[in-house]
């Protein structure tokens, strides 16, 4: 009975288009759901991404959860655990990544998760940091510990948005640093 009264003043939307979600959706609507461009890449190909990465990083392998479109459902949502205080989507999200990597071979001998930290200037105006919202998520997921002092980022970077791949790369190579390295001696890290 609250419940209901609360969603009829604080309706619960979709996190990806906004409209309001039914009773019996969670976190994303029903076409939502149903449009996310999957990848299944940690299933079917996970060499595709990892030929992204050749030569500047050494992967066993490598995965996508979702396509990235502009202007897309996807990009909709990523804007809104970003920028918009939307937290709940990075958990969301290290549920679902990790759910399915637990189904995959490829990624079956993680044993830590790493997330990508972001400038401590950018934490305090953001107030989080989503990449440590899904991988703190998808490291409990895949029941493997989260170790989040490991890689630390020195350089506050433009943002990125609006470079290409190989710029965003040049622009944050020498902008994070490792300490702590006994912690993930012999790990795989995710």
């Amino acid at each position: 009975m609250v419940s209901a009264i609360i969603n009829l003043f604080f309706p619960k939307t979709c996190h990806a288009c906004e409209t309001i979600l039914s009773d019996n959706e969670n976190d994303f609507c029903v076409d939502c759901r149903h449009e996310f461009p999957l990848t299944k890449y940690h299933f079917e190909r996970p060499e595709t991404v990892k030929k992204i990465f050749f030569g500047r990083v050494e992967l066993e392998a490598a995965t996508a959860l979702f396509y990235f479109h502009k202007s897309g459902r996807v990009q909709q949502m990523l804007h809104q655990l970003k920028y918009k205080g939307r937290e709940q989507i990075g958990r969301v999200l290290g549920d679902w990544l990790g759910f399915e990597l637990l189904e995959s071979p490829y990624f079956d001998s993680i044993d830590v998760v790493i997330p990508v930290p972001i400038h401590s200037k950018k934490l305090k105006q953001r107030g989080y940091n989503q990449v440590a919202i899904f991988a703190q998520q998808l490291a409990k997921a895949l029941g493997v510990i989260y170790v989040d002092d490991v890689l630390l980022k020195s350089v506050n970077t433009k943002t990125q948005v609006f470079q290409s791949r190989e710029a965003r790369f040049k622009s944050v190579i020498d902008s994070f640093y490792a300490k702590n390295l006994e912690k993930i001696d012999t790990k795989h890290i995710c």
